[in-house]
C-alpha cells in the first residue's frame, strides 16, 4: 500500500509547489495595510495621487481606481475570482472589465498574445506587465499604473501595488504590453 501511495505523493507535491510558483516566485512581501476606502471621487483620486507619488489631476480614470480600491487587499487564491481569493490572470481580466470595458482572459501567457509588447519606458496607464518568475514562461501578470507602479495579485499579500524598480520585480520583468483593442466585448 505504501509503495503506491509515494508516487502519489510526490505528484501533489510537484503540482503544489508548480501552482505557488505560477504567479509568485519565494518573495517575501512585507503587507501594508490596505487603504481606507473612499466613496468620494475627490478623496479617492487624492489617495491614490500621494499612494503613486504624482498630481491628483493625473488620476483621471476614476473606474480604474475606485475598483482598485475594492480590491485592494483581497487574498490570493489561485483560480479564484472573488473578493474571497483571486490569482493575477483574474484580477487582471476583472480589472479590464470594469475599468476599461474590454474582455481579456485566460493565463498570464495568454493575456501576453493578445497584446502588443512595449518596453518598460514606454509604458502608460492601463499596460500590463508581464514577468517570468522562476520559470521560462510568463508566470506573472499585473496592471501598470503611474510613476512606475503597478497592481496585481501577489501570492504573498494579495492585491497590492508594487514598484517595478523594486529588485526584486527588476529580475523577473519580462515585457510590457498593450492589449489590442479588438477583444472588447
Amino acid at each position: 500500500m505504501r509503495k503506491r501511495l509515494y508516487p502519489l505523493i510526490y505528484i501533489c507535491l510537484a503540482l503544489y509547489l508548480f501552482l505557488l510558483s505560477s504567479c509568485s516566485g519565494n518573495r517575501r512581501i512585507t503587507k501594508t495595510e490596505p487603504p481606507v476606502r473612499r466613496n468620494n471621487e475627490k478623496e479617492l483620486k487624492e489617495k491614490y495621487a500621494s499612494l503613486l507619488q504624482v498630481p491628483a489631476g493625473s488620476i483621471s480614470n476614476y473606474a480604474l481606481y475606485s475598483f482598485i480600491d475594492e480590491w485592494y487587499g483581497t487574498p490570493y487564491k489561485y483560480a479564484g475570482r472573488s473578493r474571497a481569493g483571486i490569482d493575477c490572470s483574474d484580477f487582471v481580466s476583472l480589472l479590464y472589465e470594469k475599468a476599461f470595458g474590454m474582455n481579456i482572459s485566460g493565463t498570464s501567457s495568454d493575456m501576453f498574445e493578445h497584446c502588443k509588447p512595449i518596453k518598460e519606458s514606454d509604458l502608460k496607464e492601463g499596460d500590463l506587465v508581464f514577468f517570468r518568475i522562476n520559470s521560462k514562461h510568463i508566470s506573472h501578470v499585473g496592471v501598470y499604473l503611474q510613476n512606475n507602479r503597478f497592481v496585481h495579485a501577489s501570492v504573498h499579500a494579495g492585491v497590492v501595488i508594487s514598484q517595478l524598480d523594486e529588485p526584486y520585480y527588476k529580475k523577473y520583468f519580462y515585457k510590457g504590453g498593450k492589449v489590442v483593442k479588438n477583444n472588447a466585448p
